[in-house]
């Protein structure tokens, strides 16, 4: 089946009848992403004969279309540029523990969020091969030879009345069939189905994987997992298994529309990117992903907390001076920043006790330092411009904080 993809920025709309490539998006494959996601889908918003996107980006493989959905900061659409920046940003605050070796070059160079994943998944499970897969032991009923086990009586009888030779038990194998690999396995027959790539070798990992009996994943399934130290390297395996299998929906019917959606919050991206930059390179300084605290609280059941983006500690000579920064995934384009914003930064203030508060922004390189009337407190908007190279992004966002501090 020919695979197509349709690129899209943040909030741009694909409709029923747009076609590329002689693929067009059609009312089936609008149905297949009703039918899962409905009207509640946080990916996207149900239009007439169409979908719009909203702060999310990534891929929704549906039938035999992909759309790609890029984040977008300023006036430029070069797809390569927004494309290569969301897949830089992803592979830097992945939680992933990657353990692949070559995890961080990875050989195909991939240009899609699709490849990137089953790729560095493809390697994990490499890795686990050449270590050996771990057997565990599990109790099983079959027939045998020899009288090994607790002996089945009823299932016994009836099923060896002729063949005396033959024992129906109950017995211990210790092998590599177990819930785990299972789940691998399932995860790697679902890339199978929905590569497009013919550099990724799925087949070949497959035939070195061990025949398994196929078992229903669900979010369960992972909440019930219990690793241990033993299977301890198992988990960037299974994290991606988890992200793969508990998007993916298959079509029941004709298979014709399968369903996958791998999508990321722009917003919880961006943050994450200025959060990992900082802690890696501002110096002289405590960087923290702040925990919720008690903000108001009426009663036993009705409670609200607060959340800022990043904390930043600063030691000067008469102690630690706290600072609070607010990240935001949109361009001002000039303009000023929402009310709500503010007041949202204004309660950072009070709360934290913190000696300045700042909004930051992708965009035009800017700094406007500000104050709240009431208190005279420091209130900055920063704006940080993008920069086709990752490292240099990076010096800007880490320049522009540390001058602000």
């Amino acid at each position: 089946m020919k695979k197509v993809r349709f690129t899209l920025f943040e909030h741009e709309t694909l409709k029923v009848g747009q076609e590329k490539d002689s693929v067009v998006f059609t009312m089936q494959h609008l149905q297949a992403l009703e039918k899962f996601y409905g009207d509640e889908c946080p990916y996207f918003s149900l239009i007439n004969k169409g979908i719009k996107c909203n702060e999310h980006v990534g891929v929704i493989h549906v039938g035999n279309i992909i759309i790609e959905v890029l984040p977008k900061a300023d006036r430029s659409n070069s797809e390569n540029k927004w494309r290569e920046l969301l897949i830089r940003m992803l592979k830097m605050v992945s939680s992933f523990n990657v353990s692949a070796p070559t995890s961080s070059f990875l050989s195909l160079q991939s240009n899609y969020i699709l490849d990137l994943y089953f790729e560095l998944y493809l390697k994990e499970i490499d890795l686990l091969l050449h270590k050996g897969l771990i057997k565990k032991y599990r109790r099983v009923d079959n027939n045998q030879k020899a009288l090994k086990g607790r002996l089945q009586l009823s299932k016994h009888l009836q099923k060896n009345i002729i063949h005396k030779e033959r024992f129906y038990v109950n017995h211990t194998v210790y092998d590599q069939e177990h819930q785990i690999h299972q789940i691998l396995l399932q995860a790697l027959k679902c890339i199978e189905l929905l590569n497009t790539n013919p550099k990724l070798n799925v087949t070949s990992v497959i035939f070195r994987f061990p025949e398994l009996s196929d078992i229903h994943v669900s979010k369960y399934t992972f909440e019930k997992l219990n690793l241990g130290r033993k299977f301890k390297h198992y988990e960037t395996a299974l994290s991606i298994a988890k992200l793969i299998l508990l998007n993916f929906h298959p079509d029941l019917s004709n298979g014709q529309s399968d369903v996958l959606a791998l999508m990321f919050n722009m917003n919880n991206l961006w943050e994450k990117f200025v959060f990992f930059s900082l802690r890696q390179r501002l110096k002289n300084c405590t960087v923290k992903e702040q925990g919720s605290k008690l903000f108001w609280e009426g009663g036993s059941s009705h409670q609200s907390f607060m959340k800022p983006d990043i904390i930043i500690e600063k030691p000067i000579d008469e102690g630690i001076k706290t600072f609070v920064l607010d990240t935001k995934w949109k361009n001002l384009y000039g303009g000023s920043p929402s009310a709500q914003d503010l007041r949202q930064l204004y309660v950072y203030h009070q709360f934290y006790d913190a000696e300045k508060v700042a909004l930051v922004y992708p965009g035009e390189k800017d700094t406007i330092e500000g104050q709240f009337q009431k208190e005279g407190r420091e209130c900055a908007v920063i704006q940080i411009s993008y920069n086709d190279n990752l490292e240099t992004f990076i010096d800007n966002i880490v320049e522009d904080i540390e001058g602000w501090l």
